[in-house]
């Protein structure tokens, strides 16, 4: 297994590098930083992890945008 480049919305935030527990992630983008290092089994269970991170990201700041029109 090599390692892949991993896009999210068609931009690299970071490659998977196989190890000897699955895969690890090194982050190219700061707004993926919290996943630096992790591992994962998968290049597929990283891209989730990273789906999962931006819309926890995304939520907290349109709840504040809500908040303050009203």
């Amino acid at each position: 297994m090599n390692k892949q480049v991993i896009e999210y919305g068609g931009e690299a935030v970071g490659v998977v590098v196989p190890d000897e527990h699955g895969m690890t992630f090194l982050a190219v983008k700061y707004n993926v930083w919290d996943l630096d290092a992790q591992r994962f089994r998968s290049a597929d269970e990283a891209r989730a992890a990273i789906r999962r991170l931006f819309a926890a990201q995304v939520t907290p700041r349109a709840a504040h945008a809500t908040l303050a029109v009203a």
